[in-house]
């Protein structure tokens, strides 16, 4: 399986190659030149541990890997650090199915891709003999970050800088990152929004000077965002893993079609489910839920990718993005894979701040459906679904959980359904309490913790078990342009 870049220049590399690179030398993402299909029934895959079928998946597109290599990469990952032993259990509640992909260490669906993406690079540049150090370069909208560096940390022959706008993300989402531990962990907040984070690091990638400077103190950059394939394919396995349980559960009939729901902001775990599709997994709809930052609605609906418009900070923090990377994996695919297209829509992108599709793509853009909840909606769903179920879910769950139920409305489609639910409840307390109102609205957000564990009867996940008594140790805040001079601080070159 080789992998090339959306915007058509440069050969063809090996998914190794890939992972270590993160971005391709045009700019572009790398894509699989083909996707790989399901040759087993999904009864048989249905019958699979989380880790097995994490193998028979991820096999099929990093096949430059060993079965020896990638077994250990799968089994570093999917340890003792996830604290449900389905890894990400489907749960029934309010009329759909949660996948819950928060029971890892730092609580969010991002631990599904980064417990194993540090192993799949380290294995990686062994494989291609890199004797310099890689310096994992990442913007973090409040989850990636600490998931990383979790990952990452005292990795060997690793180095990690993730950037995150520090008015930005939520109490403990800041918290997380800025106690993280290990020499090898630096964390900074920028003076801006996450857009600005992504664009900074994206220009530091295409900087040749830069690079070379690094180059020559044997230092090298790689990504661990969701523009890094290493953190794409791992993603793909939950969707796989959702059908074969719903079929092994007797929830659906073979063959059967689902839908599902996905809140999004940087278009990755969405685009997971197209390529689980791709692959053979019966997917219906796949339905984009947005937050009133909701560029990828309009988009969806009309063709029209627009960032010129006002920034919102919300209440589901992690999908505050204008600039939504990963969508350009898909306009490769729906465009024909045209490179030159793709290149020229970016650019436009850069320059102008806004670009359109065909009306030959805007037609094989219909396999997705886009809405958006506001922050009122947003609350409203949290009370919504614990008032019929007694399940708390996050404010991100809680955009999908709405804008499913505004798809419904619109298309009277009750296909079996599930939601992807991002996070845990207990990394947004304060927005929690006031859909629910449990504690006192002047309280402290780890008291709000404490009280939300009492008087809901739910265990407080160990990733943030006393995280308001450790000390913080990444203090460092700089403007965008100064990105460069932290880093070279940080390096010390």
């Amino acid at each position: 399986m080789l992998y090339r870049s959306t915007r058509g220049k440069g050969k063809a590399v090996e998914a190794s190659s890939a992972i270590i690179r993160g971005i391709a030398e045009d700019g572009g993402l790398y894509v699989p030149e083909q996707f790989p299909k399901i040759t087993k029934s999904f009864r048989e895959l249905g019958n699979m541990t989380y880790k097995e079928l994490a193998f028979y998946i991820i096999k099929k597109y990093f096949d430059d890997f060993s079965d020896a290599e990638l077994k250990e990469c799968i089994d570093k990952a999917y340890d003792e650090k996830f604290e449900n032993s389905y890894i990400a259990p489907l749960t029934y509640k309010a009329g759909a199915y949660f996948l819950e992909l928060y029971h890892g260490k730092t609580l969010a669906f991002k631990d599904m891709a980064l417990s194993i993406l540090p192993h799949l690079l380290k294995t990686s540049a062994d494989k291609a003999g890199i004797t310099k150090e890689i310096v994992i370069l990442t913007a973090t909208s409040g989850d990636t970050g600490k998931a990383a560096l979790e990952g990452f940390n005292s990795v060997d022959k690793t180095k990690i800088v993730v950037f995150y706008p520090k008015d930005g993300v939520s109490e403990i989402q800041k918290r997380q990152m800025t106690t993280q531990e290990g020499k090898n962990t630096f964390v900074v907040g920028i003076d801006g929004n996450f857009d600005d984070a992504q664009n900074g690091v994206k220009e530091i990638f295409g900087d040749k000077a830069f690079n070379e400077l690094l180059n020559k103190n044997n230092y090298m950059l790689s990504s661990a965002n969701s523009i890094n394939i290493g953190r794409l394919v791992p993603q793909v396995v939950y969707y796989v893993y959702s059908y074969a349980s719903l079929l092994k559960n007797k929830k659906i009939q073979e063959g059967e079609s689902i839908n599902v729901v996905v809140p999004t902001g940087n278009f990755g775990n969405i685009l997971a489910a197209f390529y689980a599709k791709k692959m053979g997994v019966p997917l219906g709809k796949l339905i984009c839920a947005s937050n009133e930052n909701k560029v990828l609605t309009d988009f969806i609906n009309t063709g029209i990718y627009d960032r010129r418009r006002e920034f919102f900070v919300t209440n589901s923090p992690s999908m505050d993005i204008l600039i939504s990377s990963n969508l350009e994996r898909f306009l490769y695919e729906i465009s024909g894979r045209d490179g030159e297209f793709i290149n020229n829509l970016m650019n436009r992108l850069k320059e102008e701040g806004r670009y359109e599709i065909t009306e030959e793509m805007k037609e094989k853009l219909k396999i997705l459906y886009g809405d958006f909840a506001d922050e009122k909606e947003t609350l409203a769903a949290i009370k919504k679904v614990y008032e019929t179920s007694k399940y708390i879910i996050d404010t991100h769950t809680a955009v999908a959980y709405e804008v499913y139920e505004k798809y419904k409305k619109n298309t009277y489609d009750d296909s079996t359904t599930v939601i992807a639910s991002t996070a845990s409840p207990f990394k947004f307390p304060r927005s929690i309490n006031e859909a629910l109102n449990f504690a006192d609205s002047s309280a402290a957000d780890f008291d709000m913790v404490q009280v939300l564990s009492k008087k809901m009867n739910l265990k407080i996940p160990r990733g943030i078990e006393g995280l308001e008594k450790k000390e913080i140790r990444h203090k460092v805040t700089c403007k965008r342009g100064e990105m460069r001079k932290v880093i070279k601080n940080f390096l010390g070159v």
